[in-house]
C-alpha cells in the first residue's frame, strides 16, 4: 500500500519508475522541465529511519536520474531537496537545473532560480495532456 507522501504526489498516476525501496514520480508542479519526486515506499518519516537497503539502492537511482537528465531535459546540474515539511514520509524533490530555458510542446520552462536556489513556486501552468506527455517522455528515457 502506498504511503501518504506517495499518494500526495499522485501515485500511481505520476509513477515513472518503481524500485524495491523507492518510487520515482513526475512532480506535479514542473518548476523545471522533468522535475521528479524520489519517494521512499516505507512509512519512515526520518532519513535515518530508512532501511540500510534503501540507502544502497540510492546509488543506482542517482545514476539513473543523472543519465535521464543528461538527455531530457539536458540538465547542467541536479538538485536533490529533502524538505519534508508538508509531506511526512521520506522523499526528495529532484530538480534538473539549467541556465537557459527548455521548451516542450510549445511551453517554455525557465529555471528561475539559476544559478542559486530553485524557485519552487515558479512552475508554468500545464494541461493534464502536457503533463502526460512529459511523463511519457521521462519514462521513455529511463534506463531499463
Amino acid at each position: 500500500m502506498a504511503n501518504e507522501t506517495l499518494r500526495n504526489f499522485g501515485y500511481p498516476g505520476t509513477l515513472v519508475r518503481d524500485y524495491a525501496h523507492w518510487c520515482i514520480l513526475l512532480r506535479p508542479a514542473q518548476v523545471t522541465l522533468g522535475a521528479l519526486v524520489l519517494a521512499a515506499k516505507s512509512e519512515a518519516r526520518t532519513f535515518g529511519g530508512l532501511e540500510v537497503a534503501a540507502f544502497t539502492e540510492l546509488a543506482t537511482i542517482a545514476r539513473d536520474i543523472g543519465n535521464v537528465f543528461e538527455s531530457f531535459p539536458r540538465a547542467e546540474k541536479t538538485n536533490y531537496l529533502m524538505l519534508m515539511m508538508v509531506d511526512p514520509n521520506v522523499h526528495f524533490h529532484v530538480l534538473p537545473r539549467y541556465s537557459g530555458s527548455r521548451a516542450f510542446e510549445g511551453i517554455t520552462f525557465e529555471d528561475r532560480g539559476w544559478p542559486g536556489q530553485p524557485d519552487l513556486k515558479g512552475a508554468p501552468a500545464i494541461t493534464p495532456q502536457i503533463f502526460s506527455r512529459i511523463l511519457q517522455t521521462v519514462k521513455s528515457n529511463w534506463p531499463p
